[in-house]
């Protein structure tokens, strides 16, 4: 995995965020890659659980989905970078912003078999 390899793996997680697309976002990952949400949650491991992630939370639940990161590095097979979404919430119409991190750990495939995120929200009606 190099840097470009690892930008293009984060503008298609991006891309598939944007459009709501679960199946592709799982596509990203290997069959029994740990996903950890925060980390003091237990990961969902492998794609039926991955999938399931993210068609409850962002094709279901939110709507105009923004994505973008900065700082992307890459150091053999482990990638990092921060990155910021913006979204409105389904139903309620909540305007979210995230600030987040993240680290991904891949295979040979360019598949993430590790993914860690920490992340900060704020919340508001305007």
């Amino acid at each position: 995995m190099n840097s470009v390899q690892f930008e293009k793996w984060l503008n298609t997680y991006g891309e598939c965020w944007e459009k709501g697309d679960a199946k592709a976002i799982t596509s990203l990952f290997s069959d029994d890659a740990y996903y950890y949400e925060t980390p003091f949650d237990e990961p969902m491991i492998g794609h039926s659980e991955i999938e399931q992630y993210w068609s409850d939370g962002a094709d279901q639940a939110q709507k105009n989905v923004v994505f973008h990161y900065t700082s992307a590095s890459i150091i053999e097979m482990v990638g990092t970078c921060r990155w910021k979404a913006n979204f409105s919430r389904v139903p309620s119409g909540i305007n979210v912003e995230i600030d987040g991190y993240l680290e991904a750990h891949f295979n040979g495939d360019g598949k993430c078999t590790i993914f860690r995120e920490w992340w900060h929200i704020k919340e508001s009606t305007e």
